[in-house]
Protein backbone atom coordinates (compact mmCIF):
# COMPACT_ATOMS: atom_id res chain seq x y z
CA UNK A 1 0.00 0.00 0.00
CA UNK A 2 2.92 2.63 1.07
CA UNK A 3 4.47 2.10 -2.58
CA UNK A 4 0.95 1.88 -4.24
CA UNK A 5 0.36 5.49 -2.10
CA UNK A 6 3.71 7.32 -2.90
CA UNK A 7 3.38 6.38 -7.10
CA UNK A 8 -0.47 7.80 -6.52
CA UNK A 9 1.04 11.00 -4.68
CA UNK A 10 3.25 11.16 -7.36
CA UNK A 11 0.66 11.16 -10.45
CA UNK A 12 -1.76 13.68 -8.60
CA UNK A 13 1.28 16.22 -8.47
CA UNK A 14 1.82 15.95 -11.97
CA UNK A 15 -1.21 16.39 -12.96
CA UNK A 16 -2.39 19.18 -10.44
CA UNK A 17 -4.88 16.74 -8.50
CA UNK A 18 -3.20 16.97 -4.85
CA UNK A 19 -6.72 18.24 -3.15
CA UNK A 20 -7.99 14.13 -4.00
CA UNK A 21 -5.91 12.71 -1.02
CA UNK A 22 -6.87 15.77 1.24
CA UNK A 23 -8.97 13.84 3.57
CA UNK A 24 -7.40 10.22 2.98
CA UNK A 25 -5.85 9.69 6.45
CA UNK A 26 -9.78 9.94 7.98
CA UNK A 27 -10.82 7.22 5.42
CA UNK A 28 -11.43 3.51 6.42
CA UNK A 29 -8.98 1.04 5.23
CA UNK A 30 -11.01 -0.24 2.83
CA UNK A 31 -12.19 3.60 1.21
CA UNK A 32 -8.58 3.99 1.22
CA UNK A 33 -7.94 1.33 -0.89
CA UNK A 34 -10.66 1.26 -3.27
CA UNK A 35 -9.61 5.41 -3.64
CA UNK A 36 -5.96 4.21 -4.48
CA UNK A 37 -6.96 2.17 -7.26
CA UNK A 38 -9.26 4.29 -8.71
CA UNK A 39 -6.39 7.04 -8.86
CA UNK A 40 -3.93 4.27 -10.55
CA UNK A 41 -7.13 3.29 -13.14
CA UNK A 42 -7.97 7.02 -14.15
CA UNK A 43 -6.10 8.50 -17.50
CA UNK A 44 -5.10 12.03 -16.44
CA UNK A 45 -4.22 12.48 -19.61
CA UNK A 46 -7.73 12.22 -20.93
CA UNK A 47 -9.13 13.94 -18.44
CA UNK A 48 -6.96 16.93 -18.95
CA UNK A 49 -7.74 17.00 -22.88
CA UNK A 50 -11.36 16.88 -22.21
CA UNK A 51 -11.64 19.82 -19.61
CA UNK A 52 -8.90 21.63 -22.06
CA UNK A 53 -11.53 20.81 -24.80
CA UNK A 54 -14.43 22.46 -22.92
CA UNK A 55 -12.32 25.63 -23.48
CA UNK A 56 -12.71 26.24 -26.91
CA UNK A 57 -15.31 27.48 -29.06
CA UNK A 58 -16.34 24.76 -31.26
CA UNK A 59 -15.79 25.79 -34.83
CA UNK A 60 -18.38 23.84 -36.68
CA UNK A 61 -17.84 23.60 -40.94
CA UNK A 62 -19.46 20.02 -41.47
CA UNK A 63 -20.98 19.42 -44.81
CA UNK A 64 -24.24 18.38 -43.48
CA UNK A 65 -26.84 16.36 -46.46
CA UNK A 66 -29.80 14.69 -45.86
CA UNK A 67 -29.56 11.10 -45.57
CA UNK A 68 -31.83 8.39 -47.46
CA UNK A 69 -34.09 6.16 -45.80
CA UNK A 70 -36.55 3.12 -46.62
CA UNK A 71 -40.32 3.51 -45.37
CA UNK A 72 -41.08 0.12 -43.97
CA UNK A 73 -44.49 0.55 -44.93
CA UNK A 74 -44.27 1.64 -48.52
CA UNK A 75 -41.51 -1.28 -49.47
CA UNK A 76 -44.50 -3.12 -51.51
CA UNK A 77 -42.93 -6.32 -52.69
CA UNK A 78 -39.41 -5.87 -51.05
CA UNK A 79 -41.25 -6.00 -47.77
CA UNK A 80 -41.25 -10.01 -47.71
CA UNK A 81 -38.35 -10.66 -49.63
CA UNK A 82 -36.33 -8.75 -46.61
CA UNK A 83 -38.74 -10.55 -43.94
CA UNK A 84 -37.84 -13.62 -45.33
CA UNK A 85 -33.98 -12.87 -44.84
CA UNK A 86 -34.14 -11.80 -41.72
CA UNK A 87 -36.47 -14.51 -40.44
CA UNK A 88 -33.92 -17.16 -41.53
CA UNK A 89 -30.76 -15.74 -39.52
CA UNK A 90 -33.01 -15.20 -36.66
CA UNK A 91 -34.14 -18.84 -36.89
CA UNK A 92 -30.74 -19.80 -37.05
CA UNK A 93 -29.44 -18.00 -34.32
CA UNK A 94 -27.04 -14.99 -35.24
CA UNK A 95 -29.23 -12.57 -33.01
CA UNK A 96 -28.36 -11.01 -29.91
CA UNK A 97 -30.46 -8.30 -28.11
CA UNK A 98 -28.24 -5.97 -26.09
CA UNK A 99 -30.34 -2.87 -23.69
CA UNK A 100 -28.49 -0.37 -22.29
CA UNK A 101 -29.42 0.09 -18.53
CA UNK A 102 -27.04 1.81 -16.05
CA UNK A 103 -29.47 4.57 -15.31
CA UNK A 104 -31.50 5.67 -12.26
CA UNK A 105 -35.60 6.05 -12.04
CA UNK A 106 -34.60 9.75 -10.35
CA UNK A 107 -36.66 11.63 -12.78
CA UNK A 108 -39.10 9.25 -12.56
CA UNK A 109 -39.29 9.74 -8.40
CA UNK A 110 -38.86 6.29 -8.81
CA UNK A 111 -36.11 5.13 -6.30
CA UNK A 112 -33.67 1.89 -8.50
CA UNK A 113 -32.54 1.24 -11.82
CA UNK A 114 -35.31 2.63 -14.43
CA UNK A 115 -35.61 -1.08 -15.77
CA UNK A 116 -37.08 -1.74 -12.23
CA UNK A 117 -40.00 1.34 -12.68
CA UNK A 118 -43.61 -0.29 -13.01
CA UNK A 119 -45.37 2.39 -15.44
CA UNK A 120 -48.85 2.03 -14.12
CA UNK A 121 -50.36 -0.92 -16.07
CA UNK A 122 -52.96 -3.49 -14.89
CA UNK A 123 -49.89 -6.54 -14.74
CA UNK A 124 -47.44 -3.70 -12.63
CA UNK A 125 -44.58 -5.11 -14.92
CA UNK A 126 -41.60 -3.65 -14.64
CA UNK A 127 -39.90 -2.41 -17.93
CA UNK A 128 -37.47 -5.45 -17.72
CA UNK A 129 -40.24 -7.26 -17.67
CA UNK A 130 -41.77 -5.93 -20.59
CA UNK A 131 -38.65 -6.28 -22.78
CA UNK A 132 -38.15 -9.72 -21.68
CA UNK A 133 -41.57 -10.72 -22.22
CA UNK A 134 -41.45 -9.46 -25.99
CA UNK A 135 -38.23 -11.79 -26.68
CA UNK A 136 -38.96 -14.15 -25.14
CA UNK A 137 -42.98 -14.26 -27.20
CA UNK A 138 -40.50 -13.48 -30.62
CA UNK A 139 -37.83 -16.21 -29.59
CA UNK A 140 -40.94 -18.48 -29.34
CA UNK A 141 -42.03 -17.40 -32.60
CA UNK A 142 -38.52 -18.30 -34.24
CA UNK A 143 -38.09 -21.57 -31.89
CA UNK A 144 -34.54 -19.65 -30.77
CA UNK A 145 -33.95 -18.22 -27.14
CA UNK A 146 -32.49 -15.01 -27.96
CA UNK A 147 -29.70 -14.36 -25.94
CA UNK A 148 -29.91 -10.93 -23.66
CA UNK A 149 -27.03 -8.81 -22.89
CA UNK A 150 -27.98 -5.73 -19.93
CA UNK A 151 -25.41 -3.12 -19.52
CA UNK A 152 -25.46 -1.87 -16.30
CA UNK A 153 -23.83 1.05 -14.44
CA UNK A 154 -21.25 0.82 -11.36
CA UNK A 155 -24.45 2.90 -9.87
CA UNK A 156 -27.00 0.18 -10.51
CA UNK A 157 -25.68 -2.86 -11.14
CA UNK A 158 -26.03 -4.78 -7.49
CA UNK A 159 -29.76 -3.96 -8.06
CA UNK A 160 -30.58 -5.07 -10.91
CA UNK A 161 -28.48 -8.08 -10.53
CA UNK A 162 -30.93 -8.74 -7.13
CA UNK A 163 -34.29 -7.85 -8.81
CA UNK A 164 -32.78 -10.33 -11.60
CA UNK A 165 -32.52 -12.85 -8.78
CA UNK A 166 -35.48 -12.30 -7.04
CA UNK A 167 -38.05 -12.94 -10.26
CA UNK A 168 -35.84 -15.42 -11.28
CA UNK A 169 -34.43 -13.78 -14.50
CA UNK A 170 -38.42 -13.96 -15.75
CA UNK A 171 -37.51 -17.20 -17.50
CA UNK A 172 -34.24 -16.92 -18.73
CA UNK A 173 -31.06 -18.46 -17.51
CA UNK A 174 -27.95 -16.54 -15.73
CA UNK A 175 -24.51 -16.69 -17.53
CA UNK A 176 -26.42 -19.33 -20.37
CA UNK A 177 -28.79 -16.69 -22.55
CA UNK A 178 -28.64 -13.53 -19.92
CA UNK A 179 -25.80 -11.70 -19.07
CA UNK A 180 -24.80 -8.58 -17.45
CA UNK A 181 -21.83 -6.26 -18.03
CA UNK A 182 -21.28 -2.74 -16.32
CA UNK A 183 -21.12 0.66 -18.54
CA UNK A 184 -17.80 2.39 -18.30
CA UNK A 185 -17.22 5.57 -15.99
CA UNK A 186 -14.89 8.98 -16.44
CA UNK A 187 -14.10 11.45 -12.91
CA UNK A 188 -16.23 15.10 -13.27
CA UNK A 189 -14.39 17.82 -12.96
CA UNK A 190 -15.03 21.38 -11.59
CA UNK A 191 -15.12 24.62 -13.75
CA UNK A 192 -11.22 24.98 -13.00
CA UNK A 193 -10.23 21.42 -13.73
CA UNK A 194 -10.12 20.09 -10.65
CA UNK A 195 -11.54 16.23 -10.01
CA UNK A 196 -14.70 16.08 -7.88
CA UNK A 197 -14.85 13.66 -4.10
CA UNK A 198 -18.16 12.53 -3.38
CA UNK A 199 -19.67 12.18 0.00
CA UNK A 200 -18.26 8.81 0.05
CA UNK A 201 -14.61 10.15 0.03
CA UNK A 202 -14.08 8.64 -3.33
CA UNK A 203 -13.19 10.60 -7.28
CA UNK A 204 -16.84 11.05 -8.24
CA UNK A 205 -18.17 9.25 -11.63
CA UNK A 206 -20.39 9.33 -14.12
CA UNK A 207 -21.75 7.10 -16.65
CA UNK A 208 -19.37 7.62 -19.80
CA UNK A 209 -22.27 7.58 -22.35
CA UNK A 210 -24.17 5.42 -24.52
CA UNK A 211 -21.20 5.67 -26.48
CA UNK A 212 -19.55 3.66 -24.00
CA UNK A 213 -21.86 0.69 -25.23
CA UNK A 214 -18.52 -0.97 -27.98
CA UNK A 215 -16.00 -0.37 -25.60
CA UNK A 216 -18.00 -1.96 -22.29
CA UNK A 217 -19.37 -4.78 -24.83
CA UNK A 218 -15.26 -5.55 -26.18
CA UNK A 219 -13.84 -5.21 -22.42
CA UNK A 220 -16.15 -7.16 -20.17
CA UNK A 221 -15.51 -9.88 -22.44
CA UNK A 222 -19.38 -9.82 -24.13
CA UNK A 223 -18.90 -10.04 -27.41
CA UNK A 224 -16.42 -12.87 -27.02
CA UNK A 225 -19.38 -14.87 -25.82
CA UNK A 226 -21.49 -13.74 -28.57
CA UNK A 227 -18.94 -15.15 -30.52
CA UNK A 228 -18.96 -18.34 -28.87
CA UNK A 229 -23.00 -18.68 -29.54
CA UNK A 230 -22.45 -17.89 -33.30
CA UNK A 231 -24.07 -14.72 -32.99
CA UNK A 232 -23.56 -12.41 -36.04
CA UNK A 233 -26.18 -9.43 -35.34
CA UNK A 234 -26.69 -7.27 -32.52
CA UNK A 235 -29.64 -5.35 -31.53
CA UNK A 236 -28.46 -2.77 -29.33
CA UNK A 237 -31.91 0.00 -27.46
CA UNK A 238 -32.78 1.39 -24.53
CA UNK A 239 -34.44 0.42 -21.74
CA UNK A 240 -36.69 3.40 -21.49
CA UNK A 241 -38.78 2.40 -24.57
CA UNK A 242 -41.53 -0.38 -23.55
CA UNK A 243 -42.15 -0.57 -26.83
CA UNK A 244 -39.01 -0.88 -28.98
CA UNK A 245 -39.26 -4.19 -31.08
CA UNK A 246 -35.46 -5.65 -31.17
CA UNK A 247 -36.61 -8.40 -33.47
CA UNK A 248 -37.25 -7.29 -36.92
CA UNK A 249 -36.91 -9.14 -39.38
CA UNK A 250 -37.19 -6.80 -41.96
CA UNK A 251 -34.58 -4.50 -40.14
CA UNK A 252 -32.25 -7.41 -40.52
CA UNK A 253 -33.06 -8.35 -44.09
CA UNK A 254 -32.23 -5.01 -45.10
CA UNK A 255 -28.90 -5.08 -43.55
CA UNK A 256 -27.75 -8.11 -44.92
CA UNK A 257 -29.01 -8.04 -48.49
CA UNK A 258 -27.48 -4.09 -48.29
CA UNK A 259 -24.47 -5.57 -47.06
CA UNK A 260 -23.98 -2.86 -44.72
CA UNK A 261 -23.08 -3.12 -40.92
CA UNK A 262 -25.05 -0.60 -39.11
CA UNK A 263 -29.34 -0.64 -39.82
CA UNK A 264 -30.75 2.07 -37.44
CA UNK A 265 -34.59 2.52 -37.56
CA UNK A 266 -36.07 6.04 -37.43
CA UNK A 267 -39.20 7.67 -36.52
CA UNK A 268 -40.14 11.03 -38.84
CA UNK A 269 -40.41 14.28 -36.76
CA UNK A 270 -43.53 14.99 -34.75
CA UNK A 271 -42.43 18.95 -36.38
CA UNK A 272 -39.93 20.52 -37.77
CA UNK A 273 -38.94 21.21 -35.38
CA UNK A 274 -39.06 18.42 -32.78
CA UNK A 275 -35.74 18.11 -30.23
CA UNK A 276 -34.89 15.49 -31.26
CA UNK A 277 -31.15 14.39 -33.23
CA UNK A 278 -32.06 13.37 -37.20
CA UNK A 279 -29.72 11.51 -39.76
CA UNK A 280 -27.87 12.91 -41.92
CA UNK A 281 -24.40 12.15 -43.92
CA UNK A 282 -21.66 14.77 -42.25
CA UNK A 283 -18.61 15.64 -44.38
CA UNK A 284 -20.06 12.12 -46.75
CA UNK A 285 -20.31 9.73 -43.98
CA UNK A 286 -23.52 8.27 -42.22
CA UNK A 287 -24.01 10.75 -39.14
CA UNK A 288 -26.37 12.19 -36.56
CA UNK A 289 -27.35 15.58 -36.32
CA UNK A 290 -28.73 17.20 -32.81
CA UNK A 291 -31.78 19.49 -32.96
CA UNK A 292 -29.20 22.41 -31.73
CA UNK A 293 -26.94 21.96 -34.84
CA UNK A 294 -30.01 22.28 -37.40
CA UNK A 295 -30.42 25.74 -38.85
CA UNK A 296 -34.53 26.49 -39.27
CA UNK A 297 -34.28 26.73 -42.99
CA UNK A 298 -32.75 23.24 -43.01
CA UNK A 299 -35.38 21.49 -39.78
CA UNK A 300 -38.31 23.04 -42.51
CA UNK A 301 -36.31 22.07 -45.66
CA UNK A 302 -38.73 19.60 -47.54
CA UNK A 303 -38.17 17.46 -50.90
CA UNK A 304 -40.34 17.20 -54.10
CA UNK A 305 -43.01 14.95 -51.73
CA UNK A 306 -43.07 17.57 -49.10
CA UNK A 307 -41.57 15.21 -46.26
CA UNK A 308 -38.78 16.79 -44.23
CA UNK A 309 -35.07 16.64 -45.50
CA UNK A 310 -34.21 16.15 -42.23
CA UNK A 311 -36.80 14.18 -40.97
CA UNK A 312 -35.31 11.00 -39.77
CA UNK A 313 -35.48 10.79 -35.62
CA UNK A 314 -32.68 8.79 -34.06
CA UNK A 315 -34.69 6.48 -31.58
CA UNK A 316 -31.33 4.51 -30.35
CA UNK A 317 -32.90 1.42 -32.11
CA UNK A 318 -29.72 0.01 -33.75
CA UNK A 319 -28.87 -3.03 -35.59
CA UNK A 320 -24.93 -3.83 -36.13
CA UNK A 321 -22.69 -6.20 -37.44
CA UNK A 322 -20.66 -7.91 -34.86
CA UNK A 323 -17.65 -6.89 -36.31
CA UNK A 324 -18.85 -3.60 -36.57
CA UNK A 325 -18.92 -3.46 -32.64
CA UNK A 326 -15.59 -5.45 -32.22
CA UNK A 327 -13.65 -2.35 -34.18
CA UNK A 328 -15.51 0.42 -33.01
CA UNK A 329 -14.99 -1.16 -29.08
CA UNK A 330 -10.96 -1.00 -29.73
CA UNK A 331 -11.36 2.79 -30.56
CA UNK A 332 -12.76 5.27 -28.13
CA UNK A 333 -15.21 7.93 -29.90
CA UNK A 334 -14.83 11.47 -29.21
CA UNK A 335 -15.94 12.93 -25.78
CA UNK A 336 -18.40 15.42 -25.10
CA UNK A 337 -19.05 17.73 -21.97
CA UNK A 338 -22.31 18.42 -20.60
CA UNK A 339 -22.18 20.93 -17.70
CA UNK A 340 -24.17 19.52 -14.91
CA UNK A 341 -25.10 20.02 -11.04
CA UNK A 342 -23.09 17.66 -8.86
CA UNK A 343 -22.52 17.74 -5.02
CA UNK A 344 -19.73 17.06 -3.67
CA UNK A 345 -17.38 17.35 -0.84
CA UNK A 346 -15.08 20.85 -0.36
CA UNK A 347 -11.70 20.95 0.55
CA UNK A 348 -12.52 21.45 4.37
CA UNK A 349 -14.39 18.66 3.86
CA UNK A 350 -18.16 20.35 3.82
CA UNK A 351 -20.25 19.17 1.50
CA UNK A 352 -21.65 21.29 -1.19
CA UNK A 353 -24.97 21.06 -2.86
CA UNK A 354 -25.24 23.44 -5.79
CA UNK A 355 -28.34 25.12 -6.99
CA UNK A 356 -26.36 25.62 -10.73
CA UNK A 357 -24.73 23.75 -12.91
CA UNK A 358 -21.25 23.44 -11.81
CA UNK A 359 -19.65 20.30 -13.05
CA UNK A 360 -18.18 19.02 -16.46
CA UNK A 361 -18.98 15.30 -17.11
CA UNK A 362 -17.99 13.41 -19.88
CA UNK A 363 -20.20 10.82 -22.20
CA UNK A 364 -19.75 9.72 -25.83
CA UNK A 365 -22.67 8.95 -27.93
CA UNK A 366 -23.52 5.92 -29.55
CA UNK A 367 -24.36 7.39 -32.99
CA UNK A 368 -20.63 8.90 -33.54
CA UNK A 369 -19.72 5.61 -34.35
CA UNK A 370 -21.48 5.86 -37.23
CA UNK A 371 -18.79 8.01 -39.01
CA UNK A 372 -16.69 4.49 -39.12
CA UNK A 373 -19.27 3.20 -41.54
CA UNK A 374 -19.10 4.00 -45.52
CA UNK A 375 -22.85 3.41 -45.47
CA UNK A 376 -25.83 2.27 -43.63
CA UNK A 377 -29.35 1.11 -43.89
CA UNK A 378 -32.33 3.64 -42.13
CA UNK A 379 -35.39 2.32 -41.67
CA UNK A 380 -38.47 4.37 -41.05
CA UNK A 381 -41.28 2.68 -38.85
CA UNK A 382 -44.36 4.13 -37.07
CA UNK A 383 -43.83 6.17 -33.65
CA UNK A 384 -47.05 4.32 -32.10
CA UNK A 385 -45.67 0.73 -32.90
CA UNK A 386 -42.21 1.34 -31.81
CA UNK A 387 -41.39 4.34 -29.67
CA UNK A 388 -42.83 4.89 -26.16
CA UNK A 389 -40.30 6.25 -24.06
CA UNK A 390 -40.34 6.99 -20.20
CA UNK A 391 -38.31 9.74 -19.35
CA UNK A 392 -39.83 12.45 -17.97
CA UNK A 393 -42.27 12.32 -15.07
CA UNK A 394 -46.18 12.87 -15.82
CA UNK A 395 -46.04 16.35 -14.80
CA UNK A 396 -43.99 17.01 -18.08
CA UNK A 397 -47.30 15.08 -20.52
CA UNK A 398 -44.76 13.83 -22.84
CA UNK A 399 -42.36 10.75 -22.92
CA UNK A 400 -43.61 10.17 -19.71
CA UNK A 401 -45.18 6.93 -17.67
CA UNK A 402 -48.58 7.75 -19.01
CA UNK A 403 -48.21 7.97 -22.47
CA UNK A 404 -46.16 5.13 -22.56
CA UNK A 405 -48.62 3.26 -20.97
CA UNK A 406 -51.45 4.62 -22.73
CA UNK A 407 -48.94 3.37 -26.49
CA UNK A 408 -48.21 -0.06 -24.71
CA UNK A 409 -51.86 -0.40 -24.19
CA UNK A 410 -52.62 0.68 -27.34
CA UNK A 411 -50.53 -1.53 -29.46
CA UNK A 412 -51.33 -4.72 -27.10
CA UNK A 413 -54.83 -3.92 -27.21
CA UNK A 414 -54.91 -3.89 -23.31
CA UNK A 415 -57.27 -0.68 -23.36
CA UNK A 416 -60.23 -1.04 -21.26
Amino acid sequence: MDNSLEEVKSILKKYNQEHILNRYEMLDERTQKKLIEQILSIDFELINSLYNDTKKSQVNDDKIEPMEYLDKYKLNDKYKYYENIGKQAIKNGKLAAVTMAGGQGTRLGHNGPKGTYDIGLDSHKSLFELLCDYLKSEGKKYGVTIPWFIMTSKENNEETLAFFEKNKYFGYQKDKNIFFFMQGELPMVDTEGKILIGEDGLIKLAADGHGGIYESLVKSGMVEKMKQLDIEWIFIGGVDNCLVKMVDPVLMGVAIDKQVTVACKSIVKANPHEKVGVFCKRNGKPGVIEYSEITDEMAEAVDSDGELLYGESHILCNLFNIEAVERMGKTPLPYHSAYKKAKFIDKNGDLVVPDSPNAYKFEAFLFDAFGEVDDMAILRVKREEEFAPVKNSDDAGVDCPSTARQLYENFYNLSK
